[in-house]
């Protein structure tokens, strides 16, 4: 059984910054990380937080995961449970169905959108949802004057 010893993080980030033929400058200069943090970092002194990771994948312009797996190919996905589709959930839950068949329409219309459109859409449909009134319920309203 071959024995792999474990990576460090700071080796392979080294790796892929002269594979890109970068300096620690340059990374400093893309994404204002300070040089002896890259280099602390590099060295295996520090362990650099998930997002700045991403930071790093981002100016390396790799994949996230690659910082992790050294490998040529693409790793395999573990199998998983299967997660079911809007349209399956919308069909299963027939009480549902006006919402789900809008929910239909809303993903196809959101995957459409400019990636500025749809986080505007998404920000006022967050604030939306984190109100604290009851909806306005029209259809039960009595009509005024008669009595």
């Amino acid at each position: 059984m071959k024995e792999s010893k474990p990576m460090l993080i700071g080796s392979r980030l080294r790796q892929l910054r002269e594979q890109k033929h970068m300096s620690q400058g340059d990374i400093e200069d893309r994404i204002g990380l300070l040089r002896c943090y890259i280099s602390r970092v590099e060295n295996g002194y520090l362990v650099p937080s998930l997002q700045t990771l991403e930071r790093f994948a981002a100016v390396l312009d790799v994949p996230l995961y690659q910082l992790f797996y050294c490998g040529e190919e693409v790793p395999r996905t573990p199998s998983l449970t299967p997660r079911k589709t809007l349209e399956e959930i919308t069909a299963e839950n027939g009480a549902m169905k006006g919402d789900g068949q809008f929910l239909v329409k809303l993903r196809n219309v959101l995957t459409r959108l400019a990636e500025p459109d749809r986080d505007v859409v998404l920000s006022l449909a967050k604030r939306l949802a984190t109100r604290c009134r009851p909806p306005l319920r029209l259809a039960n309203r009595r009509p005024r004057g008669r009595g």
